[in-house]
């Protein structure tokens, strides 16, 4: 599966009062791996940028005024972004802006170019009700280093959120070993049978607690239905 990691910078909050998109990252997951394939643009947007999202990003138009206008960067945007599933944090505002730039440039919306959008705000609001869900606090909930996001950017914060989506959603990926049939009489055939002393070494209490806590994080990632889990407490218990 392909799955795209994305991150916006805009002039203010909110793309109905005329707001612009100033800065696309994307990070390209494929099964789950990075692949090193990103997209990272700078936008003019054609306005000034509020006071307020300076501080957070550190862009101001005068920067920005010799960059492309997203109409110029629509046809690369939609290339790369096509046909696969998008993972943003907090995924209305992102989509909302992207959608206006869209439809100003007489683009079809994301909802045609994407195959599906995980929140992981969302996410991460249902796995830890009542925390802080920042892109920094999961960073550091996750352990995820992240100390040089002194300021917001789109590529470093896609590339923060990939990170922190990946440890968040652990255990989703397949867990099964390919390998092709073997039969077990035939590879024996002629074989010298060799009879070895195995030695067992027994988990410290530590050890045990850590595969325990582990488990725990599993069993949360996929809602309940880590099956190690089960069996470790039966284990435990009997």
């Amino acid at each position: 599966m392909r799955q795209l990691i994305l991150d916006t910078e805009t002039t203010g909050l909110d793309a109905r009062l005329g707001h612009r998109v100033i800065e696309i990252g994307i990070v390209e997951l494929v099964d789950r791996r990075p692949t090193g394939r990103h997209l990272h643009v700078y936008v003019n947007p054609e306005r000034e940028i509020d006071a307020g999202a300076t501080d957070v990003h550190g862009y101001t138009w005068e920067m920005l005024r010799e960059k492309p206008c997203f109409r110029d960067i629509a046809a690369e945007f939609i290339d790369f972004a096509r046909g696969a599933q998008w993972i943003i944090h907090n995924a209305p505002f992102d989509i909302g802006f992207l959608d206006e730039e869209l439809k100003r440039a007489e683009l079809p919306p994301s909802s045609e170019l994407c195959v599906g959008v995980i929140d992981t705000l969302a996410l991460a609001r249902d796995q830890y009700p009542g925390k802080r869900n920042s892109l920094d606090a999961l960073c550091e909930r996750m352990g995820v280093a992240h100390a040089q996001r002194t300021l917001h950017g789109a590529l470093l914060d896609a590339q923060l959120l990939s990170e922190v989506y990946l440890a968040m959603t652990r255990g989703q990926e397949s867990l099964t070993i390919d390998v092709g049939p073997v039969s077990i009489a035939a590879s024996m055939a002629g074989a010298t049978v060799a009879h070895i002393a195995i030695r067992i070494i027994r988990p410290s209490d530590d050890e045990l607690a850590a595969h325990h806590a582990y488990l725990a994080d599993l069993d949360r990632a996929s809602k309940g239905a880590c099956v190690w889990l089960g069996l470790a407490e039966q284990a435990v218990s009997a």
